[in-house]
């Protein structure tokens, strides 16, 4: 426990799925969490089952496509906690479309939330981490945008490759300020994400192209991003940290 006690911490995307299961663990993990999303409702119903268990995190609507919003966001991380130590770029969509069936539209959507909104998660919260001298950036990728994956849209897949290449960027650009940037790619992992792409209400269905034998869990990727995030992994930046059961490491 209290893994992060001390740091301040904002994530995206974070009103269900892996970004609530982030923020919780965070809070947890003693952090001071700062939490966005569209999804407001919902978001609020996150801080108050957060605040019932004994921690702290606030909900603020977030619109990553929004520069407005990102600043709004980082101003009030330094205003209420002091600075900004993390920031969990989680936010992205993924439509259920076959290859041939993305629309231009569709395309630019994707790549507005899944792309550019990484890169403005970044662009706010880099001075921050400059005035607090330092920080932890991860960056929500996809094990398709590592390899090939035939259910993935392209959109999708080149939103998520293009988070990849810009983590390396990011890492590369601020090292030498203490800011470290890595991203995290998730396989298979049991949320309402993948029961849309895949049309399956059950995601156990996919259990056989999986080498550990079982679906991924929200809380197997928030550990992934807690070690990121937190100042045990002080020596890393620049990685691709993959959770996904063995299905892009393990080969018959």
């Amino acid at each position: 426990m209290n893994r992060l006690e001390g740091k301040v911490a904002l994530v995206s995307g974070a009103a269900k799925g892996q970004g609530a299961e982030e923020v919780a663990l965070f809070a947890a993990e003693g952090a001071q969490v700062l939490f966005g999303d569209i999804l407001d409702d919902l978001g609020l119903e996150v801080e108050k089952n957060i605040a019932a268990a004994g921690h702290n995190a606030k909900y603020i609507h977030l619109d990553v496509t929004n520069s407005q919003d990102w600043e709004r966001a980082i101003n009030l991380a330094e205003s209420e906690y002091g600075k900004l130590d993390i920031l969990v770029n989680n936010a992205g969509i993924a439509l259920p479309q076959d290859y041939l069936d993305v629309s231009s539209e569709d395309w630019d959507r994707t790549m507005e939330i899944n792309s550019k909104g990484v890169f403005l998660g970044i662009k706010y919260a880099v001075p921050a981490m400059q005035r607090a001298g330092g920080g932890s950036i991860v960056n929500i990728s996809s094990i398709a945008g590592i390899v090939g994956r035939p259910l993935s849209s392209p959109a999708y897949a080149a939103s998520k490759g293009a988070v990849r290449v810009l983590t390396k960027s990011t890492a590369g650009r601020f090292a030498s300020e203490n800011i470290r940037c890595n991203s995290v790619h998730p396989g298979p992992i049991n949320t309402d994400m993948i029961k849309s792409v895949t049309n399956s209400v059950d995601p156990e269905s996919r259990v056989g192209s999986i080498p550990l034998g079982r679906i991924g869990q929200s809380i197997d990727v928030a550990y992934g991003v807690l070690y990121l995030a937190s100042d045990e992994s002080s020596f890393v930046t620049g990685i691709e940290l993959v959770i996904d059961g063995g299905v892009t490491g393990v080969r018959e």
